[in-house]
């Protein structure tokens, strides 16, 4: 079994802002247990910040982005040093893999990495996985680690993806007030009401960036918790046969395309759009699947050359879907409109909004 734990960085920092290494070390003891009985364990953790912070004081009061740079650069090296020694106590070899939005936005660069995960995990090698915050910027990020644990989750076939918070999931109202806790979530099943939109004191991210990824991953064949990190022995109740901790489970679909699962978190490298027209729309909504030919297209905003990424566009202005084009922006505009031309996305390339 292949399972991607995404640590977060409200359960390895203090309140303080500094790393938590008790918590820390917890963790990596059953991270090490599942290891030890034959499991994958990929682990997509924060606390680079967190690690620099609790080593540096700067000369001079720094923006958002140069306190990034600054405390990641320092702290990663920390990080993965921390995670080294502990995870050595366990005669476990781990790995760093630092990585960037970019590097998921090219389908070989994709696919350059996932090689160089499963040659670990081949190897017995723990991979780590973390944003390379010194030279990520603002518009070039990652949301925050949750979107970047759906790509990895995805990318390395994971049969489970944990997100581990401070919370025990996904309530219907505020907990405080004694709002219940949604164990379960469906396919299809809509509970963004129930959502809130505040995020955590020391991450980019909150609940609602959880369940956006989390919905999206189930649905391509991955099953997704929600966890509270600071429970102790989450991670290993969770994969147990009959897990007691509370949590609020993603029951998964059936399985994605590797192409298909790639294109479905590739919305935010599209390069142009596609803007459909009715009869497009309908017959992209049928049960029947269908590809996106020239005439079904209203009108093209951008420029793209074959093999990009464009965002589908509905009639009424709304995200449809993303695709992987089958030629260059010049040549979809000759062909506008026009029948008995090749698809323009074709079906194995095409990944539609629930």
């Amino acid at each position: 079994m292949r399972i991607v734990v995404k640590i977060g960085s409200q359960v390895l920092s203090r309140p303080d802002g500094t790393l938590d290494i008790t918590r820390m070390s917890a963790l990596v003891d059953q991270v090490a247990e599942l290891h030890r009985k034959g499991l994958q364990v990929i682990l997509v953790s924060s606390g680079a910040v967190a690690s620099g912070r609790s080593e540096l004081q700067p000369s001079r009061k720094l923006d958002q982005v140069e306190q990034r740079q600054l405390f990641s650069a320092v702290g990663q090296a920390i990080l993965i040093n921390r995670y080294y020694d502990l995870f050595r106590d366990h005669g476990i070899v781990c790995g760093q893999v630092l990585t960037t939005k970019e590097n998921f936005s090219d389908r070989r660069h994709y696919l350059n990495q996932k090689s160089c995960m499963e040659v670990m995990l081949e190897n017995g090698v723990v991979p780590i996985i973390n944003e390379n915050d010194t030279v990520s910027v603002t518009e070039l990020m990652f949301t925050d680690n949750d979107e970047l644990s759906g790509l990895i989750a995805s990318m390395m076939d994971a049969q489970l993806l944990i997100m581990l918070s401070n919370v025990d999931g996904i309530y219907q109202g505020d907990p405080a007030s004694g709002a219940a806790l949604i164990r379960e979530i469906q396919p299809g099943q809509d509970i963004s009401p129930y959502i809130s939109k505040s995020k955590s004191s020391f991450g980019r991210g909150g609940m609602r960036s959880k369940y956006s990824i989390a919905a999206k991953v189930a649905e391509e064949g991955i099953t997704v918790v929600i966890a509270n990190g600071r429970r102790e022995g989450i991670i290993t109740d969770l994969v147990s046969v009959a897990p007691k901790s509370p949590c609020t489970r993603f029951v998964a679909e059936k399985k994605s395309s590797a192409v298909k699962k790639w294109i479905a978190h590739s919305e935010g490298f599209a390069k142009g759009e596609l803007h459909i027209n009715e009869g497009c729309l309908a017959a992209l909504s049928s049960s029947q699947a269908r590809s996106l030919l020239p005439v079904g297209i209203d009108h093209i905003e951008g420029e793209f050359e074959k093999g990009d990424i464009v965002r589908i566009v509905s009639p009424d202005g709304s995200l449809l879907g993303v695709g992987k084009v089958c030629c260059d922006s010049e040549t979809a505009r000759r062909n506008l409109g026009k029948k008995g031309q090749k698809a323009l996305v074709h079906y194995d390339y095409l990944y539609l909004e629930s």
